[in-house]
């Protein structure tokens, strides 16, 4: 298979990207929204139909998913290149992506199913592609936390037909329990607390699908739901509390358990489950323009980030301990550099593309009504963020050689898109910024609240720097015990199933009935209702007649 054969499918992706591009800047100049509507049928004055939505948030949206889709496609050609089913590998990724931007452009109920069940089979197939036990358990961790947001999509499909149409993009005020269900389902596939412990499970997936999936698929349909729900109407006071509660709660839990990880991939695993508490956060708050921007910014580095992990690991054998890997920047410089790069960005460090973002989004928490307590959750977040990614780099970059390797020169398919997100990750929050005027955020607050944040992540920096030695957290590994929900609900429900087989015996044979679920005393009441039995008889007579006359009774 030669590497011009694998590389039609990325440039078909990066004219796609240069496509959306294209309209993306005609409709921002413009200011213009296309609905294309296809209609299946029409039952009592409801519509159901296909609908198709082209306007910049979705087109942009797309622009970034085919670009990104592009650089990990080309990635893949190399890191996959020795696998014997590679072209089933990558047309599983494609339908992956197709599906991705189903969702992006849907309109309707019946497009957003499609593209949103799309992804939750795909992803599945993904993450269980190496056959193994960890990536079986993986996979169905994340069907069962996906299942869920399904079933409450499908659930809200009802509530449509209640208010006569079948579009997401007209919803009313008096909609907000149809608009509550969907944000629920959204923090299913965004990996909310307490839906999180699948996210970093999917690390037993391919690096290209975790790069993936954690940048600009799947964890971002939830988030890119609830932005294009905000566009259309203010969410409601129930509605953005929720948000406000399970994205500080998940951006806190996921820095703080990155800080007792040492699996490369698992720590960035981690921080994306940061990030998306600062997306959902920056939603409830009711700014969904700059949820959008951190979304679009945070893909491209965290794509980087991946790609880059996915270099190091070419170089080491598959080593991902970060205590194996230290000075292994020596070895590596462009990858190096550009780890380092997409580090920085996930505290915001200044003239990189995340600084527009994330630090907007905590300067405009102290203009919000915010309570104090949401306030303290996410400064202590960014701290724990601040410390981890200084603990990675200490280990992976700065840190003396640990073991010997004989690197061999990176190859075009490895680089090339590596350089392509790196000049994102330093110039996309600016570039952003200088197309579309809604990301254009001015925050004035005291000198006080600014210094407070950047004192809280030099703090954090320099915990990190001082930590030693592994630290290890069952609590925070597990996601506070989260993990075991999902992964053993079949153990914890057996002693339940197997109280509940004993009901199809039926009152033939009650016996069984009563002493498993009373003891020794469902042993007298089994011996009173068994058959045949003299007094037993009698007791069921005198119970069937006493129902009989309250029958009768509360009939006439």
């Amino acid at each position: 298979m030669s590497l011009l054969s694998k590389a039609r499918l990325p440039v078909m992706l990066l004219a796609s990207s240069l496509a959306f591009g294209g309209f993306f800047y005609l409709f921002l100049t413009v200011e213009g929204c296309l609905l294309v509507e296809f209609e299946l049928f029409s039952l009592s004055s409801t519509s159901f139909s296909f609908m198709l939505v082209l306007d910049k948030i979705s087109l942009s949206f797309g622009m970034v998913v085919t670009l990104i889709s592009a650089c990990v496609f080309t990635f893949a050609c190399k890191y996959m290149e020795e696998d014997v089913h590679f072209y089933r590998f990558i047309w599983i990724l494609m339908a992956f992506v197709i599906s991705m931007n189903l969702l992006t452009f849907s309109g309707s109920l019946f497009f957003l199913l499609l593209g949103w069940d799309g992804l939750g089979i795909t992803s599945f197939a993904l993450i269980i592609y190496y056959q193994s036990y960890e990536s079986l358990s993986a996979g169905f961790q994340t069907l069962m936390a996906n299942r869920v947001g399904d079933a409450l999509i499908v659930a809200g499909s009802f509530f449509f037909v209640c208010f006569g149409q079948y579009s997401f993009i007209s919803l009313g005020a008096e909609m907000w329990a149809l608009i509550f269900l969907l944000a629920v389902a959204a923090l299913t596939k965004s990996a909310q607390y307490p839906f999180s412990s699948w996210l970093p499970a999917a690390m037993a997936a391919p690096t290209p699908v975790s790069a993936l999936v954690h940048s600009s698929t799947l964890v971002t349909a939830g988030i890119f739901l609830v932005i294009r729900l905000s566009y259309n109407l203010p969410l409601s006071e129930t509605s953005s509390t929720l948000l406000l509660v399970c994205g500080s709660v998940t951006c806190l839990l996921g820095g703080w358990a990155a800080t007792f990880e040492n699996d490369i991939k698992k720590i960035i695993a981690l921080s994306t489950l940061s990030q998306l508490g600062v997306m959902v956060f920056s939603l409830g708050l009711g700014f969904p323009a700059l949820a959008l921007f951190h979304l679009y910014t945070h893909a491209l580095f965290k794509a980087l980030l991946f790609l880059a992990a996915g270099a190091i690991l070419l170089s080491s054998f598959g080593t991902q301990d970060i205590r194996l890997l230290g000075g292994i920047g020596l070895k590596m410089p462009l990858a190096m550099v550009l780890f380092n790069i997409s580090s920085l960005c996930l505290v915001g460090a200044p003239f990189l593309s995340a600084f527009y973002s994330k630090h907007l989004i905590l300067e405009k928490m102290f203009l919000s009504g915010l309570n104090v307590i949401g306030a303290i959750l996410m400064l202590f977040a960014t701290a724990m963020t601040a410390k981890y990614v200084s603990r990675t780099l200490k280990a992976v970059v700065w840190g003396k050689l640990v073991m010997p390797a004989t690197m061999p020169p990176i190859s075009f398919a490895v680089s090339a898109p590596m350089l392509t997100l790196g000049l994102g990750a330093v110039t996309g929050g600016k570039l952003l910024v200088s197309l579309d005027i809604s990301n254009v955020e001015v925050a004035f607050i005291p000198s006080l609240f600014g210094s407070l944040i950047n004192d809280v992540t030099l703090l954090g920096l320099i915990l990190g720097l001082l930590m030693h030695g592994a630290r290890i957290s069952h609590a925070l590994s597990t996601l506070f015990f989260l993990t075991p929900v999902f992964s053993l609900s079949s153990k914890v429900l057996a002693p339940v199933v197997r109280k509940l087989g004993v009901v199809d015996y039926g009152w033939a044979e009650p016996l069984y009935l009563f002493k498993n679920f009373l003891g020794p005393v469902g042993h007298n009441v089994s011996w009173l209702l068994s058959w045949p039995n003299f007094q037993g008889a009698l007791l069921r007579a005198g119970l069937s007649l006493l129902f009989l006359f309250y029958v009768i009774t509360f009939i006439f």
